[in-house]
């Protein structure tokens, strides 16, 4: 169990900001992965010289649930890499938020692991009406404002160091 940190739930994003970063993500996501398909498709066509036309797709039945799987490891992967290595996505940096542990600290590979699998839940994106997100609460994760966060916790640094006796 992970000491839970009062700065951390002070802090949290809104659900405004929440709710723009999930717009905000999906659409970057779709970019990613047709951007992806684009350069699959020129680089088939330059490679085997052949065109991925609508017969092609219309023929093989297959397809459809390739590319489905190929985006949703583009999202798993897209959460996953993005929130373990930078703890923010690209929405989150144009938000402002970032994703810590309930204790302050970096979250382990295991929770963000665990905060993209949670998404998968059907009315995940509905849990928001609530006090925190699934996909927050199972992990112990918070997404918080990283400059109300900084703030408050540099201000408690700064006066638990009263009365200290500085070295100079």
């Amino acid at each position: 169990m992970r000491k839970y940190l009062r700065v951390v739930d002070n802090n949290r994003a809104t659900k405004w900001q929440r709710f723009a970063e999930y717009i905000l993500d999906r659409i970057f996501i779709q970019i990613i992965f047709y951007g992806a398909l684009f350069i699959f498709g020129i680089l088939n066509t330059m490679i085997f010289n052949e065109n991925i036309d609508e017969t092609f797709e219309e023929d093989d039945a297959g397809l459809g649930f390739v590319f489905i799987l190929i985006y949703l490891t583009y999202i798993f992967a897209y959460y996953c890499l993005m929130e373990y290595y930078l703890g923010r996505t690209l929405a989150k940096y144009i938000t402002g938020t970032k994703v810590i542990s309930i204790d302050g600290k970096k979250p382990t590979f295991m929770q963000i692991l665990g905060r993209t699998f949670s998404r998968v839940v059907p009315f995940d994106a509905l849990s928001f009406l609530g006090e925190n997100g699934w996909h927050d609460s199972w992990s112990e994760t918070r997404v918080i404002n990283i400059k109300n966060y900084e703030t408050e916790t540099q201000m408690k640094s700064e006066i638990e160091s009263l009365g200290t006796k500085e070295i100079a």
